[in-house]
């Protein structure tokens, strides 16, 4: 079997390993009724193929006293199944074999009883090799009252390579046969054989009527070209015509794959009308990627925190790196902290809240921006994906961010170094201050000792350095304000860039890759279906 036919159409072996996957990935997503019919036809087709390729199962179906049993015994030349008036007359399905080697296990998997297969001998065989390799069956007939309670009739006919119904001019128009069978032959023209049986009871004129109006009914059916053999098992017309349609069908060792071939395409129309997929794309983009990590990064705050991060990071370092004279006047004043509502922002105690319905809407969002070329169930399922685990997201959000959650309350090194520095100047100050006033006070009176803080010619020289200690505090305490706010900028970037990356790597596990997963199962599905149709 070639993997691609010479019309350019996929072969069965592809075609079959299209409905694999499509069984595969249609739960929840076919109609479970198709689903179970395209599971049983791939385990029919798998079973099939491996069983004799030299064989060839034809039926031979109708209904009640059509004549079915009087043409099977005629086709094989041997009284192999019981007829007479009494119906239904045949109760279980009889085989007649042409060529016995391999045949067995196929009549194993048809469930053929041993007492009813018959073989025909090579004696009798002469002049009938053309049929070498036939497998005919004689069905039960499929409107019988036993029939209600044994589908053997009906499960052989979608067993068989090739179905012969055998119509009779007084029920040819049957609808127990043609509403069961015939509507669904559409496309099965290669396989499906009509024998318009007891034509002897017909004049050559009513018999060419009843095979026009039989066609054109079969026509009208959907089968678009029907072949209608007309035959008298009683006076042999037509048998050699039925015989040589079915020898055609033999030689050519393709009436299983063409069978398989109809199968599949009946049931691919079927799916394409109750299952078709539109387009989506391989995977979710870069730009939406980040357009969600932006609606989550705003579900839980990173913005607001990173600015009030900001804010408390300035204000505190007033009280380490300010000059201390402006700081200790500034505790007369409100403190500004308490002004930036920390409680309502909940990030004083490291707590950072995501907001479910932003979440959600965030995640639908994504959905609604991948779905626009997808079918109804298709779209159903991503959204379904998408909000999978939007349940959990806002406290995964939560947990992550919790732990990258900035210390307020961490002081840098170089801030109490700073502070150091600053009191080192505040000393140098009190000690110009204590100079000046031992000098203006006690003057010559000083011991000897501190004659030094007495000598008024170094009075101007100590307030120099008091204005200069003052100046010196004033300039660093700016530069450090300076400093300050730039590295709380760069904390700032540092912490919203950080809490980013954790919401993002969120967003992947949680929203992003079962969005994908289901992407790829309708993409798959879609190829699927193009390998199935061709």
């Amino acid at each position: 079997m070639t993997a691609v036919t010479t019309t350019g159409r996929p072969g069965l072996g592809p075609r079959l390993n299209s409905l694999s996957k499509i069984v595969e990935l249609g739960p929840g997503r076919l109609d479970e009724k198709l689903l179970t019919e395209s599971g049983a036809l791939l385990l029919r087709a798998g079973d099939r193929l491996k069983l004799s390729s030299e064989h060839t199962v034809v039926a031979l179906a109708g209904g009640t006293g059509s004549g079915k049993s009087t043409l099977f015994n005629a086709v094989s030349g041997l009284e192999l199944s019981p007829t007479g008036v009494r119906r239904p007359t045949t109760a279980r399905t009889h085989a007649c074999v042409w060529g016995l080697d391999g045949a067995a296990p196929l009549l194993d998997w048809l469930q053929v009883q041993w007492r009813h297969r018959f073989a025909r001998a090579s004696a009798l065989d002469k002049g009938e090799s053309r049929l070498h390799g036939l497998i005919l069956l004689d069905l039960p007939d499929h409107d019988s009252i036993r029939a209600l309670t044994d589908n053997e009739a009906d499960r052989l006919i979608g067993l068989a390579d090739l179905v012969v119904w055998v119509l009779d001019p007084q029920k040819y128009a049957d609808a127990s046969t043609h509403r069961r069978y015939v509507t669904d032959l559409a496309g099965h023209e290669a396989v499906t054989v009509f024998a318009l049986n007891q034509s002897d009871r017909l004049s050559h004129e009513e018999l060419a009527e009843l095979v026009i109006d039989l066609n054109d009914l079969l026509k009208r059916e959907g089968v678009a070209q029907p072949t209608v053999v007309p035959t008298s098992a009683v006076s042999g017309r037509g048998i050699d015509s039925l015989k040589s349609v079915i020898a055609d069908a033999v030689s050519r060792r393709r009436a299983a794959i063409q069978r398989l071939d109809a199968d599949l395409d009946r049931l691919t129309r079927r799916l394409a009308e109750t299952s078709p997929v539109g387009e989506a794309p391989a995977n979710v983009d870069a730009a939406r990627r980040v357009g969600l990590t932006d609606a989550l990064c705003d579900a839980v705050g990173v913005p607001a925190l990173g600015e009030a991060m900001e804010n408390i990071y300035a204000e505190r370092s007033g009280r380490w790196v300010g000059w201390p004279y402006p700081r200790w006047i500034a505790k007369f004043r409100p403190d500004p902290l308490k002004s930036l509502k920390l409680d309502e922002m909940q990030v004083v105690t490291g707590r950072i809240t995501a907001q479910p319905a932003e979440v959600v809407n965030a995640v639908q969002a994504l959905a609604d921006g991948l779905t626009g070329g997808m079918t109804d169930v298709w779209r159903t399922g991503l959204h379904h994906a998408a909000r999978s685990r939007a349940g959990q997201l806002p406290q995964a959000l939560t947990e992550e961010l919790a732990e990258v959650a900035p210390e307020l309350d961490r002081v840098p090194g170089w801030w109490r170094a700073l502070k150091a520095w600053q009191y080192t100047l505040v000393a140098a100050f009190f000690l110009g201050l204590v100079w000046l006033g031992v000098g203006l006070t006690a003057g010559d009176s000083l011991p000897s000792a501190l004659a030094v803080l007495g000598d008024t010619a170094a009075l101007p020289w100590v307030g120099v350095m008091m204005a200069s200690v003052l100046g010196l505090g004033a300039l660093s305490a700016v530069a450090s304000r300076n400093f300050v706010v730039l590295g709380a900028s760069r904390e700032r970037e540092r912490l919203e860039r950080e809490m980013r990356r954790r919401v993002g790597v969120v967003a992947e596990s949680m929203v992003v890759e079962p969005v994908e997963r289901e992407l790829t199962r309708h993409n798959e599905f879609a190829a699927a279906m193009r390998g199935l149709t061709g």
